[in-house]
């Protein structure tokens, strides 16, 4: 691990009567904050006020005037609802945060919610909230740190590179019950993540009290199978509870030094110490102490009662020593920065570009083009893609749930990122730094490890596996969406077009899901390039996408041919454009398609044009993208004037409504699946070039009528 002046590891320990005072003053401050606003989670906050205060003091290497460093350890507070663990000491150190936000805590417009949001309160690495979702985000982190430094640094010794840091993480009771943490600690123990060091308060309570109701597995001996290094640090003793800081510290020393495997100190503690009468119960979990309970506590603490948010003389200068520190620690890395620099000045410019989140010059130019007449499924175009990708992006990388062959997602001619490395096999090999993430079947667990890593900054990440199997992603990539973080999904076997696996494997209703998501951008596009174009534009903007890609071959179209209005490349980033347009005419129906059933509004279009009707077909692959676009772009896709539409999708009709209109028509399925080829299915079920014909017909008879 990478030493640095804002920690005292080379140093012998102290705990003065100023760290015990700025500990206790967490606490009254803690309590304060849930007590003003009558609601929230003061108990951990209490509790674990002696760890965060000695993270934040004597470990992380943080500045405090700089929180995007690139050098800083990260600091992920799983348990989310004990946000004021995180606050106070954002507060204490000098993010920004003053004592009037703590006072604020959890009203409107404040820069303490009731869980951390990032990109909203400085210092924040992640939102967190949803148990275990940061836990695994702190796996991302840790794993992205280590494809960070083979980027940048590879053949630098350990601990020697500016690019190694550490991943803190505190975890909870609750934490580890989420089924996502086991997904998320496996894939750790297999990595062998020597970078990630977490903290599990095991204060054996939660909202419905004492967790030997639901959990009393030996979490310890469970981490030892995933393969972590495991330490216990007792603070409930014979003698009664005693706060050994000391001892704590020494554990994450311990956890520090080791290398090899990630590490996990359980810390057994007492919910919402010293409170008396309350302390340890479940009572101090999730609702305010009480007036009595707030001012006895002060009292045991030496603390004046009759006070609020009280910080004492000396305190916030002690705390605030962290800042120079940080700073000395800042200015030594600039040193070893500059040095590696002059060492390597290729990488270095690498490192500045990609820092910048700028794309190389020209590299839209080398994405691979699809000749028109020849079916390709969109999952072997997105496979051409990535490989193009990669070849210009060292920063691209990722991988998929087990399903690397299926959603064509394994960057050819790369490495396995392994802890270990091996010649030949059967993905070419691997390397600590290898670009081809394998996370098992665990989608649950790949998501949230995705948003750690897109977190974690300096690289381009993405994770696949069937888009019926994004139902156990939903929880990460909605907070991905909540976040804006840069996460790419790429979810193949996009319909019922994948045929005889029969209606478990095949959504319906997932469309509409991902839609519903704020933020989001769900991109389903109709042909090999589209895809491309879906691949460009996700590179070019930010936040969370999903490409959802067919399993089955479909038509490449000529777009010139068609009277496309815009290029694919333009019309894709836009998420909507004029395919087709009427011959004959203005259009006197619309047919608005996405994915694979564009191509059934194409071959309807030629039917009702044959018979004397203009017909114009949109694609639209991304409404979220298309809805950005300013009204006189949607309006020259969508003109209000032409009434008459038809939108088919193979998934329920919900979200089409708004585009369709009160004369419009809609081709759907409106149920599951079956088991049989692909053809058979879209004929059986109505999905058909003639129903979207049909549907026209409708469609314009009641506009006359």
């Amino acid at each position: 691990m990478s030493e640095s002046p804002v920690v005292s590891k080379d140093t012998a320990f102290t705990w003065t009567d100023l760290d015990r005072k700025t500990v206790d003053t967490v606490r009254v401050l803690a309590a304060d904050s849930v007590q003003k606003v009558g609601n929230g989670h003061p108990g951990t906050a209490m509790s674990l006020a002696p760890l965060a205060t000695l993270l934040f003091q004597k470990h992380l290497r943080h500045d405090p005037a700089d929180p995007q460093w690139v050098g800083r350890d990260r600091f992920v507070l799983s348990p989310g609802h004990s946000s004021l663990t995180l606050y106070i000491q954002l507060y204490l150190s000098g993010y920004g945060l003053e004592l009037s936000d703590l006072e604020a805590f959890r009203t409107w417009g404040s820069l303490t919610p009731g869980h951390p949001e990032y990109g909203h309160t400085v210092g924040v690495e992640t939102t967190t909230g949803p148990l275990g979702q940061g836990l695994g985000n702190a796996v991302g982190m840790a794993m992205a740190a280590r494809y960070e430094r083979g980027l940048f640094d590879p053949d630098a010794a350990e601990g020697a590179s500016p690019f190694d840091h550490t991943i803190y993480a505190i975890a909870s009771d609750g934490d580890l019950e989420e089924g996502v943490t086991s997904e998320a600690s496996s894939i750790a123990g297999t990595q062998k993540l020597g970078n990630l060091v977490v903290i599990y308060d095991d204060n054996h309570i939660s909202i419905e009290g004492d967790t030997k109701v639901a959990f009393t597995e030996d979490v310890l001996k469970r981490y030892e199978a995933y393969g972590w290094h495991t330490q216990a640090v007792e603070w409930t003793t014979k003698d009664g509870y005693v706060e050994d800081v000391e001892a704590l510290h020494e554990a994450i020393l311990a956890a520090e030094r080791e290398t090899d495997r990630p590490s996990i100190i359980r810390l057994r503690t007492i919910i919402g110490w010293p409170t008396p009468k309350l302390a340890g119960t479940d009572k101090v979990h999730g609702s305010a102490l009480g007036t009595e309970a707030v001012a006895a506590t002060k009292v045991v603490l030496g603390f004046d009662p009759d006070k609020t948010f009280e910080v004492p003389e000396g305190v916030l200068p002690h705390a605030r020593e962290v800042g120079a520190r940080g700073a000395a620690a800042h200015s030594a890395w600039n040193e070893g920065l500059e040095a590696w620099r002059a060492a390597n000045p290729q990488r270095a410019a690498d490192f500045d570009r990609i820092q910048a989140r700028e794309l190389p010059a020209g590299w839209g130019e080398k994405l691979p083009a699809f000749p028109a007449g020849k079916d390709v499924a969109t999952r072997k175009a997105s496979e051409a893609a990535i490989q193009a990708i990669a070849e210009q992006l060292p920063e691209f990388w990722g991988g998929s749930a087990d399903l690397a062959g299926s959603t064509n997602t394994t960057i050819k001619g790369g490495l396995s990122f392994l802890p270990y490395y091996e010649e030949g096999g059967e993905f070419g090999g691997s390397s600590p730094y290898g670009r081809i993430l394998h996370f098992g079947i665990r989608e649950h667990g790949m998501g949230s490890i995705l948003n750690g890593i897109a977190l974690h900054g300096n690289t381009r990440v993405f994770g696949a596996t069937f888009l019926q199997f994004s139902d156990y992603m939903r929880p990460p990539v909605r907070l991905a969406s909540m976040m804006q973080a840069p996460t790419t999904y790429v979810w193949t076997h996009d319909s019922i077009g994948l045929g005889e696996d029969g209606p478990t494997h095949q959504p319906v209703e997932h469309y509409a899901a991902l839609r519903a998501i704020p933020g989001f951008h769900f991109v389903r596009p109709a042909d090999a390039n589209e895809t491309v174009a879906a691949w460009k534009a996700t590179l070019e903007q930010h936040g969370p996408v999903g490409l959802a890609l067919t399993r089955q071959n479909v038509p490449v179209f000529d777009h010139d041919a068609l009277g496309s209005a815009v290029s694919v490349t333009e019309g894709v980033r836009r998420g909507g454009y004029v395919l087709a347009e009427a011959t004959g005419g203005a259009p006197k129906v619309i047919l608005i398609g996405t994915g694979s059933e564009v191509q059934l509004a194409v071959t309807a279009r030629e039917r009702l044009e044959a018979s004397g009707i203009p017909t114009r077909v949109v694609s639209l692959p991304c409404t979220e993208w298309f809805e950005a676009q300013d009204a006189e772009y949607r309006e020259s896709v969508l003109p209000t004037a032409i009434k008459a539409r038809v939108t088919v999708e193979a998934g329920i009709a919900q979200p089409w409504y708004r585009y369709a209109g009160d004369a419009g028509r809609i081709v759907s399925l409106e149920h599951y699946g079956a088991s049989a080829d692909y053809k058979t299915l879209y004929t059986q079920f109505g999905v058909t070039a003639e129903a979207v014909e049909a549907a026209a017909r409708e469609s314009l008879a009641a506009v006359e009528a």
